[in-house]
């Protein structure tokens, strides 16, 4: 959508790691549908719109250690709820981190109380003890769960230009390795550090990374969701289409002579705002240029 798009990331705290070794699956989905279920239900009661969301999973850290969170871009804005036009939020600020962190613990921990009664977490060690469970829900609910927002995005090449860095990245890549030797594995990890482990350990951490077979690392929520392709994204992209052509429809009255601009009806036609660098976004200073002054052409004489 061309639109500001705000970053957020959800993540899983440390609590339920041991959970997410042993059923990856079902915690993965939990975040998904917790994490998008937030925004949503935010979108629904704060600006009275749907949102559009796309969220992608991470599970590791620059060391390899578990740290499953997903990161999600989430529209400044959506389309009203009975579908009558473009609700634009605060370029700014999207919703508080505390209101998100709470709704994404109440939604999660209902989720993991679904799996518990259906018997998903039978083998658990942690869970031997009958009280088990119950304690791991006491802990979770007495603590923050942490939600970040990142400044939005202004363009949605933006968008798409973020989410090509991750959407295929594995957990490391050859060029982070230094050394690899029969009794250590010596990568980079942040800040030009380093870290050395043995080659059974930097497998272990490794391998906790790969998904298991058709999980969907990528998602859709809302008004990205592929049932709304044809459906609300397309009303929501005619509402921005008739808001924009309103902006740049002639000023001051039916005997007015005043215009859009060349630069605004390329905005409204290309989705591309040519006052602003492509590369970062910021607004362009326009800068005259004055010709050179050039010697008057030599008359030829025969």
């Amino acid at each position: 959508m061309p639109v500001h798009h705000f970053h957020v990331v959800f993540t899983l705290p440390s609590e339920l790691r041991g959970l997410a070794k042993f059923r990856p699956r079902e915690l993965y989905d939990a975040l998904f549908a917790a994490a998008a279920e937030t925004l949503l239900k935010l979108g629904r009661t704060r600006l009275s719109a749907k949102l559009g969301v796309t969220m992608v999973l991470h599970t590791w850290t620059r060391d390899l250690r578990l740290h499953p969170h997903v990161h999600a871009i989430v529209t400044a804005g959506g389309l009203g709820i009975e579908g009558e036009g473009w609700r634009p939020s605060s370029q700014k600020y999207l919703f508080p981190v505390q209101v998100m962190g709470a709704l994404l613990r109440g939604k999660m921990m209902d989720a993991l109380r679904r799996l518990h009664a259906r018997g998903v977490f039978s083998r658990f060690d942690d869970f031997a003890d009958p009280e088990g469970f119950d304690s791991l829900m006491g802990r979770l609910a007495k603590i923050d769960w942490l939600v970040h927002v990142k400044k939005p995005f202004r363009d949605a090449r933006f968008v798409l230009r973020y989410l090509g860095r991750y959407t295929h990245r594995v957990a490391i890549s050859n060029s982070r390795l230094v050394a690899v030797t029969d009794d250590v594995v010596t990568f980079r990890t942040k800040d030009g550090k380093t870290a050395t482990l043995g080659p059974v350990e930097f497998l272990r951490r490794f391998v906790q990374h790969v998904l298991p077979d058709g999980l969907h690392k990528i998602r859709h929520f809302g008004l990205y969701a592929g049932t709304h392709a044809h459906g609300a994204l397309l009303v929501a992209r005619t509402a921005l289409s008739t808001s924009a052509a309103a902006a740049v429809q002639p000023l001051g009255g039916e005997n007015s002579t005043a215009t859009a601009s060349w630069s605004q009806l390329l905005c409204l036609l290309t989705g591309r705002d040519p006052d602003r660098c492509p590369r970062c976004g910021e607004r362009l200073e326009h800068v005259p240029v004055v010709p050179s002054a050039r010697a008057p052409p030599q008359r030829l004489v025969a």
